[in-house]
């Protein structure tokens, strides 16, 4: 068959979208909103057809969704849960069983984001007081609830977006626990190889808490004015020797930095004096005669101690400043907050730190305002992995509550009493109506900029159908495969680098159209090929960019790319051989 001009227009479109995500640092809800918009302007779509998305039963079940998570977190039902469950292991083995367990569970039923977010300061404390690596813990956290994530239908969001597009295209849907008999096998085996190997495969490194005792330790520049009464003098002799709050480190005089600099060093005009100490030190140069800032670091630092409100934030995919350097990012101006320090990898980074090129995942230790936090916890310029100084306490009197409206939203969609939908929109409901959550935290906690994401992609995937686009893909796809278990592998394997190069819902949004299409080329059964979609898409362990709890751990685990591949290409293949293996033997091909 030959493809018309409505259906190259459409491939056209999803490569353009597929170049934009991966290569620039374009906000991803602003790169699929110009697609749907190009689809309507083109006439390849109506816009009744475009915006079938936003009326999408999986995307209002996401949303509703969100606001159940938020009760949960505001009630500290789940930091109890966690508490409770993390306990005092003895044994690094032990530790492992202790954070597998509660996360696999808690990752079933709520947004595998939040139960991460709430997990990380957690074991980042835990790890302190059983002088564990929190590198040892922190990836396989992250990995073991993407795996608990598959086990029921609103485990993740990708379960309930592929559910939204079999309801609206096939009139079939998902039962709450119909993906338990893969997910389950997942879990098990994914768990399995995180217990045997993790240890082994993961390096020992100091992330981000074991950072904060450098955090008030900071690097203070001043210069020797060229018409001041230290010029000339020894170090010892201008009082620069035994100072209170701080000690000399370096001078860096021209093109030349001496270090280790003794007593009797005289100071000449110009130098650049590195004093290192707490915050007082910075005072306590302003008392000396003849110094003056250094590129005004000095007055970025005087603070007074009880003002000052300290921030962990790990640099998010649509930060504006990515590869520039802080000082063009006009960081300080645009945040209102100084950076104290920048890790990337497990390492502080040393230097100017006005020179430092921002990257994504790189961790700032800030110094700023009360307001920042809640400014910017809810936006996707920082990802937050923990606001130092956060001092609402949960609601824990409404946490059995909330547990229980959660229990109860799964128990009527499990008997059949209700949808998916129906059962989720009640429960936010009843979140809000018995004061679990505030209105005002739910509108924040609504992450709009997701649910624009799988909304606006959804006008991708009915155009792929629409234009026969999805059809072609799928001849060339499966060429002369004659073999339903190889076209399934094709489909997965696609889905999965979709996955790891773009976001996890616009990958199975845009895959599904193609693996029902390379169903009926092979004369099959969908389902094998729908599961198939809805694992890989949610299969992420090879990148920290591929599944947003990937990111989030990078810093506070000191992690590297290569901690990725070392324990996420094995748990991946893996993953991908025991779903190849058990999908047909649970969905067959030919029922």
């Amino acid at each position: 068959m030959t493809m018309g001009m409505d259906a190259w227009l459409s491939v056209a479109c999803v490569f353009a979208v597929l170049a934009a995500l991966m290569l620039t640092r374009i906000a991803s809800d602003a790169i699929l909103m110009a697609a749907m918009t190009f689809l309507i302007a083109t006439q390849v779509l109506t816009p009744g057809e475009a915006l079938a998305g936003f009326a999408n039963t999986g995307v209002m079940t996401i949303a509703a969704l969100y606001v159940v998570a938020a009760a949960l977190k505001e009630t500290g039902a789940i930091n109890w849960v966690a508490t409770q469950l993390l306990g005092q292991p003895g044994t690094l083995r032990r530790a492992y069983w202790r954070v597998l367990l509660p996360v696999s569970f808690l990752s079933a039923f709520l947004n595998n984001t939040t139960v991460v977010a709430m997990f990380i300061p957690a074991i980042q404390d835990w790890s302190k007081r059983l002088k564990l690596s929190p590198s040892k813990l922190l990836l396989p956290l992250s990995y073991v609830a993407i795996l608990g994530g598959t086990c029921t239908l609103i485990g993740t969001s990708t379960n309930l977006v592929v559910d939204g597009l079999l309801q609206s295209q096939w009139n079939r849907s998902l039962g709450m626990f119909e993906l338990t008999a893969i997910g389950l096998p997942l879990l098990l085996v994914g768990g399995a190889f995180l217990l045997l190997f993790a240890d082994r495969l993961l390096p020992k490194r100091e992330g981000v808490a074991e950072q904060l005792d450098q955090v008030r330790e900071y690097g203070v520049e001043v210069m020797v004015d060229s018409g001041g009464p230290l010029v000339g003098k020894r170090i010892a002799d201008a009082g620069l020797r035994h100072l209170q709050y701080g000690y000399l480190a370096d001078i860096q005089r021209g093109h030349d930095l001496l270090t280790a600099v003794p007593p009797e060093t005289r100071l000449e005009a110009g130098d650049i004096l590195v004093f290192i100490g707490a915050p007082a030190c910075a005072r306590e140069l302003r008392q000396i005669r003849g110094l003056t800032p250094a590129n005004g670091s000095v007055d970025k630092l005087a603070v007074a101690t009880h003002r000052r409100c300290l921030v962990e934030a790990v640099i998010g995919p649509d930060f504006a400043g990515i590869n520039q350097s802080v000082r063009d990012s006009r960081f300080r101006s645009r945040f209102q907050a100084v950076i104290l320090s920048i890790s990337r990898g497990g390492r502080r980074l040393s230097g100017k730190l006005g020179d430092v090129r921002l990257q994504i995942g790189d961790t700032l230790l800030l110094e700023t305002g009360e307001a920042f936090v809640a400014q910017y916890r809810y936006r996707k310029d920082f990802l937050l992995v923990s606001a130092l100084n956060d001092s609402t306490p949960p609601n824990f009197h409404k946490a059995p509550l909330a547990i229980a409206i959660l229990c109860l939203m799964v128990g009527v969609n499990t008997l059949g009493l209700v949808s998916i939908l129906e059962a989720a929109l009640g429960a936010a409901g009843a979140m809000l109506a018995t004061g679990c959550l505030t209105m005002g935290k739910a509108r924040r906690y609504l992450d709009l900029s997701v649910l624009i994401v799988i909304a606006s992609s959804f006008a991708l995937g009915i155009a792929m159908t629409k234009t026969g686009a999805a059809e072609q893909i799928a001849v060339w796809l499966v060429g002369g495969v004659v073999s339903p278990v190889v076209g399934l592998a094709l489909v997965y394997g696609l889905t999965v680098f979709f996955t790891e190069v773009i976001t996890n819902n616009a990958a199975a949004v845009l895959m599904f159209p193609i693996a029902i299409s390379v169903s009926q080329q092979l004369g099959v059964d969908l389902m094998p090929f729908v599961i198939a979609v809805t694992i890989a898409a949610s299969a992420s362990f090879i990148t920290p960019l591929g599944y947003q709890t990937n990111l989030m751990v990078l810093g506070p685990g000191g992690y590297r790319i290569t901690d990725y591949l070392r324990l996420g290409l094995p748990l991946s293949l893996l993953t991908a051989v025991t779903t190849l293996s058990l999908v047909p033997l649970i969905w067959p091909f030919h029922p």
